[in-house]
């Protein structure tokens, strides 16, 4: 059963940022077996929720290679594998108040379903898959990294922390000054501007980055700012 809110689909896309243009997609994705088998439907999340498992995988590669360079294989590995565990998925549909959209059948709605972490976790991965599917990379991608960045944000570990704060604590621990940020150049119509930033340290650059934004190429200047003082 859905929402109660007077349009429950478009309250859930307005959650998510994104409006559907195929909103079979989003239904399904929000569908679990248990309520498919009772209503005799076709389809349930299952197959969206491979599907977004995959995008998953990428995009938290992609995002922890970007981010935490100089860090080995082997702990990107580790990284990667916490970012995309049942918990943490589970704490994002929690975030995004999944459970008041997930269909599923009487039973499993009296155990309390639409709030376990197996089920959350699985209907994030559907609705990223369903998201792909729907409006391609860009828009998954972008939900992905919102789920991520929400994660670092919340871990007490610091090798998941922005790349700011990672070189900020870097440098504090051995006793220098804080890191500048200095705009070197943009490029580019409004729409589509790119910026380039260096980061630099005491008087020296240390690191450059170029980005959509700002606060991107911040982050990127920073993460290739650590990585050249961690080499050295």
């Amino acid at each position: 059963m859905f929402s109660r809110t007077k349009n429950p689909l478009r309250e859930l896309e307005r959650r998510l940022g994104r409006r559907f243009r195929r909103r079979e997609l989003l239904k399904t994705a929000l569908t679990h077996r248990s309520y498919a088998n009772e209503k005799g439907l076709g389809s349930n999340y299952e197959r969206l929720e491979f599907l977004g498992d995959s995008v998953l995988g990428l995009v938290t590669a992609e995002w922890l290679f970007t981010e935490h360079r100089g860090v080995s294989e082997g702990r990107l590995s580790a990284l990667k594998g916490r970012l995309v565990s049942g918990p943490v998925l589970a704490d994002f549909g929690r975030d995004l108040g999944l459970g008041d959209f997930i269909r599923v059948g009487v039973g499993e709605a009296r155990s309390g379903g639409r709030e376990k972490d197996s089920i959350l976790s699985d209907v994030v991965e559907a609705v990223i898959g369903a998201v792909f599917l729907d409006g391609g990379w860009k828009p998954a991608r972008r939900l992905v990294r919102r789920m991520l960045d929400g994660a670092a944000a919340d871990s007490g570990d610091s090798e998941l922390k922005d790349p700011k704060g990672r070189l900020q604590e870097f440098l504090q621990a051995r006793g220098q000054g804080l890191p500048q940020y200095r705009l070197a150049d943009s490029q580019g119509p409004d729409h589509e501007k790119v910026f380039i930033v260096e980061c630099l340290v005491g008087d020296e650059v240390e690191g450059a980055g170029e980005g959509g934004s700002k606060k991107r190429a911040e982050q990127l200047a920073a993460a290739a700012a650590l990585e050249s003082l961690q080499a050295n």
